[in-house]
C-alpha cells in the first residue's frame, strides 16, 4: 500500500466515524447521510486512490479544473462509477461544459442559470453527450448576503417552480454553506425548515446538503443528507491552478 493510499485509507475511516457518530447522537441512520468528497485543488491520482476505497461521489468547484480531471479519470478508473458534482459558483457560459461532465449541480442559485443548465443539456443531448436530465440543488443564501451567493430564502420557492418548468433538470432538493462567524445550530435549522417547506410543494427535493469538514456533526443534528468534505479527507489544499 502507497503512503498516500494509506493516509487516504485512514482519513476516511475518521470522517466516516464522525458521520457515522454524529448520525447515531441524532438518531438518523448512517444510510441517509452520503459522503461527498471534495477534491478540488488536488490531482487525479487522489481521486483514483478514493475510487479505490469506495468512495463513488465526487465533488469540485471550477470546472476547468473538473472537465480535465473527469477526462482523466475516465482513464486512471474506467470501470469506476464515480458520480460527479459541481458544489462551486457557476458562471452560465460555462453551463454548456458542465452539463458535459456533471450528474449533479449543487449551486443553482438564479433563474438565469437554471435557463442556462436545462439549454445546456438540451444541447448535450443532441449531440448525443447525455441521456438524462441534470439533477439540481438550489444553493440557498442563509444569511441573505449576495456577495455569497446563492439563493434567498424566500425566493426559493420561485426559483424551484422555475427549475421545475425545464423539464431538462431534476430538482433534488437545498444546498448551502453556513456563513462564517454565525451560530451553526441556528444557521442550519433555518436551512432545514426551508428544505421542509420546498418539499412540501416538491415531495422528491429531500437532498439537504449541508455541512463540511468543520461543522458536519451540527449539519447532520439539523437535517443533513449530504455532507460534502475535503479537508479532512484529503489534507489542507495547495494553491488553486489560475
Amino acid at each position: 500500500m502507497s503512503e498516500r493510499l494509506a493516509e487516504l485509507e485512514a482519513n476516511l475511516a475518521e470522517v466516516e466515524d464522525r458521520v457515522a457518530r454524529a448520525c447515531a447522537a441524532a438518531g438518523r441512520a448512517r444510510d441517509e447521510v452520503r459522503l461527498l468528497a471534495v477534491t478540488k485543488t488536488f490531482p487525479a491520482s487522489d481521486a483514483a486512490l478514493l475510487a479505490d476505497l469506495g468512495v463513488t461521489y465526487m465533488a469540485e468547484n471550477r470546472d476547468q479544473d473538473a472537465s480535465a480531471k473527469v477526462d482523466e479519470m475516465a482513464v486512471l478508473r474506467p470501470d469506476a462509477a464515480i458520480r460527479w458534482h459541481m458544489v462551486g459558483s457557476l458562471q452560465r457560459n460555462k453551463a454548456r461544459s458542465v452539463a458535459r461532465w456533471a450528474d449533479e449541480v449543487q449551486s443553482v442559485d438564479s433563474p438565469r442559470l437554471a435557463a442556462a443548465l436545462a439549454k445546456a443539456v438540451r444541447n448535450a443531448r443532441e449531440e448525443g453527450q447525455r441521456e438524462t436530465p441534470l439533477d439540481v440543488l438550489i444553493q440557498a443564501s442563509i444569511d441573505g448576503d449576495p456577495a455569497r451567493g446563492g439563493c434567498p430564502i424566500g425566493q426559493i420557492a420561485a426559483l424551484a417552480e422555475e427549475i421545475t418548468l425545464t423539464g431538462d433538470l431534476n430538482l433534488g432538493g437545498l444546498m448551502a454553506v453556513a456563513p462564517i462567524g454565525v451560530d451553526l445550530d441556528k444557521a442550519f435549522y433555518t436551512l432545514g425548515q426551508a428544505s421542509e417547506r420546498l418539499r412540501q410543494d416538491h415531495p422528491n427535493a429531500r437532498e439537504l446538503s449541508a455541512g463540511m469538514s468543520n461543522d458536519l456533526e451540527q449539519a447532520i443534528a439539523a437535517g443533513s443528507t449530504c455532507v460534502r468534505v475535503g479537508t479532512a479527507l484529503l489534507g489542507k489544499r495547495g494553491l488553486a491552478s489560475p
